[in-house]
């Protein structure tokens, strides 16, 4: 399970599918509608905020926003409404290290995807997160983290 920071526009059609799938599941982890994953270190910074349920309905939202852009029909009645804004730190350092992790796997699985973010320097978060100073998290998983 990969719950990304970076924005979904930067995902290949593969990774934005997949995105979709994961948030699903952890949606509902956070739920308590099943029993696998409950222990995922995705889901520390969502359980870790005021409302997680909340948290991770905005975050769906954004991810059904941009497969609509991109003309994908993925299920809206899968998603439930946020009953608040809640926002989500998250370190430079921690963005800085799924862009790595992001260009590395569109490197093998779409060149054509990383073609077209080359030119991006500073990569947009998730408009769940907002951006601190800081490293890696302590959650974070990815080889060469």
């Amino acid at each position: 399970m990969r719950l990304w920071s970076l924005h979904p526009q930067y995902l290949d059609a593969r990774g934005l599918v997949a995105l979709w799938r994961e948030g699903l599941l952890a949606q509902a982890v956070l739920r308590g509608e099943t029993r696998g994953y409950r222990h995922h270190p995705q889901l520390i910074r969502f359980r870790a905020c005021a409302a997680p349920l909340d948290a991770i309905a905005i975050y769906l939202q954004e991810v059904h926003r941009e497969a609509t852009r991109r003309g994908y029909a993925f299920d809206a009645a899968k998603l439930r409404p946020a009953g608040s804004a809640v926002t989500i730190p998250v370190t430079d350092g921690q963005v800085a290290c799924e862009w790595r992790h992001l260009r590395a796997k569109l490197a093998v699985r779409d060149p054509a995807a990383l073609e077209r973010i080359r030119d991006v320097v500073v990569p947009g978060c998730h408009p769940l997160f907002v951006v601190c100073a800081g490293g890696v998290e302590a959650w974070e998983r990815a080889e060469g983290s």
